[in-house]
């Protein structure tokens, strides 16, 4: 389960942050992949025109939403604004779990480019030591008292496919050791067309932003304790673990959901683009270098979740 992404940060700040990004890159040390073209796969979205529904989708008596022949022709994207409206906080320190809102039943948001998307279209990828211009936007997701030195992270940039159908470049801060592997997972669910709706650096804003439960953003290391333990290091710690779209892939455990309004996505039956199955592309992606899906877990379902330790 990775963090709270404070969505609000990334709509009212996006100038800062296109002009923070675009230093950061300059200044990053890295070997540029060979890039390679890629057609769009099945799990390729493109947008449509189309008209809203007059009719909510239904629920069932847990209060998780089903999917409806009305929601079908929802509106191209979804209208929610991300991050404007905090949750109550539980004694846990999450948000006060909800039903998932009307508008984020079929998510779709556009994403917005804080780093230049590729050239034609095609995958590109670097790999590149952490630059004290990356060291300061990693903000307080890193301190010399996590179990990972600076010195073995790597920053790494991949293109991947929004859910506008476009091709982008995200960012991640991963294990050295896995960086090369990571590039190949990447690579493979771009020419498979498997879209990502945002893939950025955690910052301190999102550790210190109070819980709004609608945020997706795909992250890497995160240094902190795994979920509901305080003396275990989560394997994001070490820059060990993926996070990929968690709102449409959920963390379960008990009656606590992680994001907080996500829990129209516990229905696996759900086929719509980015939420992930046992044995799909993701899955067989990750297995193809060693890394275990946190949906195959018993105690707990973390389907957003993958990572060479197993946890």
């Amino acid at each position: 389960m990775g963090i709270r992404p404070a969505a609000a940060v990334r709509w009212r700040r996006i100038g800062a942050l296109l002009l923070v990004a675009a230093l950061a890159a300059a200044g990053a040390g890295c070997a540029e992949g060979t890039p390679q073209q890629a057609e769009p796969g099945p799990w390729q979205a493109t947008p449509t025109p189309s008209t809203p529904s007059s009719s909510a989708p239904s629920a069932s008596p847990s209060g998780q939403a089903t999917t409806t022949p009305e929601e079908s022709t929802a509106p191209s994207y979804s209208r929610w604004e991300l991050g404007a409206s905090p949750l109550p906080t539980t004694t846990a320190g999450y948000g006060e779990i909800r039903p998932t809102p009307r508008q984020l039943r079929v998510r779709r948001f556009p994403t917005v480019d804080l780093l230049p998307p590729p050239a034609e279209g095609r995958f590109a990828s670097s790999v590149g030591s952490i630059t004290p211009q990356i060291r300061k936007r990693m903000g307080e997701t890193w301190s010399p008292r996590c179990p990972v030195a600076l010195a073995d992270l790597r920053y790494v940039t991949v293109s991947f496919r929004g859910f506008d159908g476009a091709a982008h470049t995200g960012e991640l801060v991963v294990a050295a050791s896995a960086a090369d592997d990571l590039v190949s997972v990447f690579a493979e669910l771009f020419e498979a067309g498997y879209p990502i709706e945002e893939m950025r650096l955690p910052t301190t804003a999102d550790l210190r932003a109070a819980p709004t439960g609608d945020g997706n953003n795909t992250a890497g290391l995160v240094c902190r304790a795994s979920t509901g333990a305080s003396s275990t290091w989560s394997a994001h710690a070490y820059g060990l673990a993926i996070d990929l779209n968690p709102f449409l892939n959920p963390y379960v455990k008990g009656d606590l959901v992680l994001p907080e309004l996500a829990s129209a996505y516990l229905d696996r039956a759900r086929t719509q683009p980015g939420i992930i199955h046992a044995d799909d592309v993701v899955v067989r992606a990750f297995a193809r270098i060693g890394w275990s899906w946190g949906g195959a877990w018993r105690s707990a379902k973390d389907y957003q979740h993958f990572s060479a330790t197993g946890r």
